[in-house]
């Protein structure tokens, strides 16, 4: 057993839900639709075992009881995670459609963007954003991919904002779709590996003014994402791997640390 209490050896098996707070011996109530789909869709007896997680608490085995008939709840038994860390990645991205945006957020989260900002450029076609929605599909993005933590989700602020406020020492991954046919790889590797930041545009892409302004900036780098145009939400997940490929946690070199 580590320091923090929780159990190493390996990874427990089975349904896997985000509940917060979550206390040894405490039973927290279900949410009506997460105990249908433990008790309904999954089918599960009271005494059954289910993995709960938040970024605060980190992962436990708990117990599933049957309060009333439709209430339920789970009881942490047994600590077997502490709390990650996500690399220090920030994702910067236009506003789209519902269902795009629901798999950028997912993939986003799946890809270890420690914090989601949506940012309002001159060809947004989306003004206003359901942050709770996609603080939903960060939460199951990190059910399903074993995360112990969760994306910082931000309120929507306009570029120009944005990069008036930008914080020295992270670099900002620009993806420049003038630079198509570039070799990302090599762009990359002229990063100082640090606090990083993707940023990926809109469907019409970056104006002339955006483009000339972040292109003015020493800590923007400008990178191609290949040859050909790639949708918004595609974009994220080739800009994403690059980035952690390159200077991120896929890397064998780079420390994996819990809090």
């Amino acid at each position: 057993m580590s320091q923090d209490g929780s159990t190493a050896g390996a990874v427990v098996q089975g349904p896997r839900l985000y509940l917060r707070p979550l206390a040894q011996g405490a039973a927290a109530p279900l949410e009506a639709k997460q105990a249908h789909y433990l008790s309904v869709v999954l089918r599960l007896a009271p005494g059954a075992g289910v993995r709960v997680f938040n970024e605060t608490d980190g992962e436990w085995l708990a117990r599933l009881d049957k309060v009333r008939r439709n209430d339920w709840t789970l009881t942490p038994e047994r600590k077997i995670a502490a709390p990650q860390r996500l690399p220090d990645l920030w994702y910067l991205f236009a506003p789209l459609k519902h269902d795009r945006l629901d798999y950028l957020a997912q993939k986003a989260t799946e890809m270890g963007a420690a914090r989601l900002m949506p940012v309002l450029t001159g060809h947004t076609h989306r003004q206003r954003l359901n942050l709770d929605r996609l603080r939903a599909n960060a939460i199951e993005a990190a059910e399903q991919c074993g995360l112990v933590s969760l994306p910082e989700v931000v309120e929507t602020a306009a570029l120009g904002d944005v990069l008036s406020r930008w914080p020295l020492g992270r670099t900002l991954i620009f993806c420049d779709e003038d630079r198509a046919g570039g070799d990302p790889l090599r762009d990359l590797a002229a990063v100082r590996r640090g606090p990083l930041a993707v940023l990926v545009g809109p469907e019409g892409g970056f104006t002339l003014d955006e483009r000339a302004r972040l292109r003015a900036l020493a800590h923007v780098c400008p990178i191609s994402l290949g040859p050909r145009i790639l949708r918004a939400d595609t974009a994220a997940v080739a800009a994403l791997a690059l980035v952690q490929a390159a200077l991120g946690d896929w890397r064998t070199d780079t420390p994996q640390v819990t809090d």
